[in-house]
């Protein structure tokens, strides 16, 4: 499966997806630093492992590894977190890549949501939008508005 495809698959998937609270409404606009604090300390507890201390990522992300699963991406203006709305993004967290990418895909991405309510869900990604240069935000907040 071609990164290309996944990633179309997972924005379909995303689309499609079932969820009751997931950004009904969009956050396209900025959260206050409380917010972003309480993401910091989620993020590191539960995404950190993975994503990297300062949002960088797993090495060579972008080829699968010997598993065939792809490492997990930087959430910083170097990754592709910021091509997708907030809407995807909160359901990737809550589903799991593999439950929204579907069609057999594997991913060491879990499911958090039996783990991270759905507050702290939008707080991590209030703390991971902060650290985003002002074009990849301004893209990701349009990307949100139409989502």
């Amino acid at each position: 499966m071609t990164r290309r495809f996944a990633l179309t698959a997972l924005a379909l998937g995303a689309s499609l997806a079932a969820g009751v609270w997931l950004l009904a409404a969009p956050r396209a606009g900025l959260a206050d630093a409380g917010e972003i604090a309480r993401g910091s300390e989620v993020y590191e507890g539960f995404c950190a492992a993975c994503h990297g201390e300062n949002l960088q990522g797993q090495p060579d992300w972008q080829r699968p590894g010997e598993s065939g699963r792809y490492p997990a991406p930087p959430h910083d203006a170097t990754g592709h977190t910021w091509h997708h709305s907030d809407k995807v993004l909160a359901q990737i967290i809550y589903w799991g890549t593999a439950a929204m990418v579907g069609n057999g895909y594997e991913s060491d991405m879990p499911a958090f949501k039996d783990t991270i309510s759905e507050d702290d869900i939008l707080a991590v990604l209030s703390y991971i939008k902060s650290a985003w240069p002002e074009r990849e935000a301004a893209y990701q907040r349009q990307i949100t508005l139409q989502n």
